[in-house]
């Protein structure tokens, strides 16, 4: 890797009309941004539906796409939909994401848009679901869920979904590659470069398990025999009970880990690198019984290790993917880490939580390392800064040189710190771009609510001094 720089956001947290952010000119205008700024890469959270809570680490499908980052004026200029749908699906506040009403009208909206695609455009979604397998397979099992009143898939008694249903996730996930496509191109075209984020588990309630049920630790019945999550760490005490069905390792090594393969070559054709979240989870996963009320009654299983590197590797052909190896590292974590040749992470909050040893603190940065201020589940910079304790302060602001009591100005400083670290690539989370306090807090591990739901403004981007960017950049050769 070479010395780079990026910004964290989300699709979903873009500015717009429409609710939500989408694929549609305001994308290219971040890009934009981020190319004036001198940043390097795009990092965005997982592609798929999101669940219940809003989160896309817990869907439907790991390949099949968020239908509403679907850019509705795109479609409005193809003639899919009207002009006074247009309007009506305009949103009532810029400031977070309309869940309540995206999931009241969106999906009701775009079906409109499928049923007027002519025999041409149902021609080419055809050619495109012959050429995307585990696209169709999504498909179907959204269209059969809604032909089995949206229950759970060892619920189904009908076996085959209404032909319109069908062709309508057909439509959603077409529409959801090429307008993303023509994204990523444009970037790519502007020296900007895109990094997935894959999930390392998948939802029980799934395309995914459904699907590949013999690859999955499940009873004769369908259910899981245990289910994911973490130990106590430091964003929760009880732990973390992620309730997904975990991976039949055993199983999955006999045809060479053929379903991780197939993700891992479709997310490359999705961004120019990936992310796989909770790596420490390929050398121990921890295991909790399927009864279990908190993840502490769980105990740590051994993984899938070097095997499972190796088949990666070969898939990946060279491209970036990023381990990420926070919470519970042990030495043989750190072994397998080594032995892949990924890059880790490195958070700048989690650096005074321990001695001057931590390898979060910028001046023990190793140079194959990505290095975020954050993460998606950490405090924004200044909402970190506000919530210390005086002398965890004190000493955090003197590390980057800042006067105590100028907390805005620290933020700026850690990020000059963050710049001139050995790190090959840092990467900001758009909140500390704008150093924004915590209630622009994009997730908070361990509830559910009010999280996902952040937005950014065109004005705020505007308002940004991005000069001051492009100087760190080249002032600390990541140009």
């Amino acid at each position: 890797m070479n010395r780079a720089s990026g910004v964290l956001m989300h699709v979903s947290s873009l500015f717009g009309d429409y609710s939500i952010g989408s694929f549609g000119k305001e994308a290219r205008k971040f890009v934009d941004f981020l190319c004036e700024g001198g940043f390097t890469y795009w990092q965005v959270l997982p592609f798929c539906m999101a669940d219940e809570s809003n989160s896309p680490y817990k869907s439907y499908s790991a390949f099949g796409g968020n239908p509403f980052f679907i850019d509705l004026p795109t479609l409005n200029e193809r003639g899919l939909l009207t002009d006074a749908e247009l309007e009506n699906a305009k949103q009532r506040s810029p400031y977070l994401c309309e869940y309540g009403r995206l999931g009241e009208e969106r999906i009701a909206l775009l079906k409109r848009a499928a049923a007027r695609v002519d025999a041409d455009g149902r021609e080419k979604i055809a050619d495109f679901m012959a050429a995307h397998k585990e696209l169709s397979d999504a498909a179907r099992f959204l269209a059969l869920r809604t032909a089995n009143g949206e229950k759970i898939w060892t619920e189904w008694t009908v076996t085959e979904p209404a032909a319109g249903e069908l062709f309508f996730w057909q439509f959603v996930q077409y529409e959801f590659f090429t307008q993303w496509q023509q994204i990523k191109q444009y970037a790519n075209r502007r020296g900007i470069k895109m990094i997935g984020d894959i999930p390392i588990y998948v939802a029980y309630d799934s395309c995914d398990v459904w699907a590949n049920a013999s690859q999955f630790k499940l009873d004769e019945d369908g259910h899981p025999t245990c289910v994911a999550g973490v130990p106590p760490d430091y964003f929760c005490e009880d732990g973390q009970l992620w309730g997904n069905p975990l991976y039949d390792w055993e199983q999955m090594e006999k045809d060479g880990y053929a379903w991780w393969c197939s993700r891992i070559r479709y997310m490359l054709t999705l961004f120019d690198g990936v992310r796989i979240d909770h790596f420490r989870g390929l050398e121990s996963y921890w295991s909790v019984p399927v009864t279990a009320k908190t993840a502490k009654e769980g105990k740590w299983v051994k993984g899938p290790g070097e095997a499972f590197i190796d088949r990666i590797r070969e898939v990946a052909d060279g491209k970036l993917i990023i381990a990420e190896d926070l919470g519970d590292i042990t030495e043989d974590v750190v072994s397998l880490l080594k032995y892949s040749g990924f890059p880790g992470m490195r958070v700048f909050q989690f650096g005074f939580l321990g001695d001057k040893n931590s390898p979060h603190l910028p001046h023990n940065y190793i140079q194959n390392c990505i290095a975020y201020t954050g993460t998606h589940d950490n405090n924004t910079l200044l909402g970190y800064v506000w919530e210390m304790d005086g002398e965890s302060r004190r000493q955090m602001l003197d590390y980057c040189n800042c006067d105590h009591d100028d907390w805005s100005r620290g933020c700026e400083m850690i990020i000059k710190t963050m710049m001139a670290s050995h790190a090959d690539t840092v990467i900001f989370p758009i909140q500390d771009i704008f150093v924004y306090g915590a209630d622009t807090r994009m997730n908070t591990p361990g509830t559910v609510n009010n999280n996902w739901q952040y937005r950014i403004t065109e004005e705020q981007l505007r308002a940004v001094d991005i000069s001051r960017f492009r100087y760190l950049n080249s002032l600390y050769a990541r140009i």
